[in-house]
């Protein structure tokens, strides 16, 4: 299997995977349990991105990851929004295991970006300037992480990155990561 669970513990990260609960834009538990897993070719870049930030004090919070095409399914059915929701007939570089949503934590207190995870408006895209100059400041600390470490952004979300060229990666489903994340019940 190409996907490698990170844990809290061992790569010194918050997991808080935002569709392992409720607490969500579709308000529907997707995902089983608050695990997470990442393609073994971004690894060396995520390892890269924590070196980084806890250079400099900073820690991240992971909101996803890997996420089963069934899942992205559930997604674009609630939010059918290109702009915000890969189409499932193009292929999440979630889907492919080789893109994270995240955040920055300082002293076990998560940093202002201006707006929550998954504000699926215009206000979340990077470069976005009606948003507190803190809130600036820190979009750009995770941004030059982010790539520093070698990571690809995506303009519309600030907590999005991802492998270059990501759809070089084949999709992974469900039925192949054999990992059992996707909650079934309606």
């Amino acid at each position: 299997m190409n996907l490698i669970e990170i844990t809290e513990k061992k790569y010194n990260v918050y997991i808080d995977l935002a569709y392992a609960k409720k607490d969500n834009f579709t308000g529907k538990k997707i995902y089983l349990q608050n695990k997470c897993f990442i393609h073994r070719d971004a690894l060396p870049k995520l390892l890269a991105a924590i070196s980084i930030a806890q250079s400099i004090g900073y820690k991240f919070k992971i909101f996803d990851a890997y996420r089963p095409i069934e899942a992205q399914n559930i997604l674009w059915d609630f939010c059918p929004d290109k702009n915000f929701i890969t189409p499932p007939y193009i292929g999440s570089p979630h889907s492919r295991g080789i893109a994270i949503d995240l955040t920055l934590v300082k002293n076990n207190i998560e940093l202002d970006m201006g707006t929550s995870f998954d504000y699926l408006y215009k206000e979340s895209h990077h470069g976005y300037i009606k948003i507190s100059k803190i809130a600036q400041k820190n979009r750009v600390i995770l941004l030059g992480i982010m790539t520093a470490a070698g990571w690809d952004y995506y303009e519309n979300e600030w907590w999005h990155y991802q492998l270059h060229n990501s759809k070089s990666w084949p999709l992974i489903s469900k039925e192949e990561c054999k990992i059992g994340v996707i909650n079934e019940k309606k």
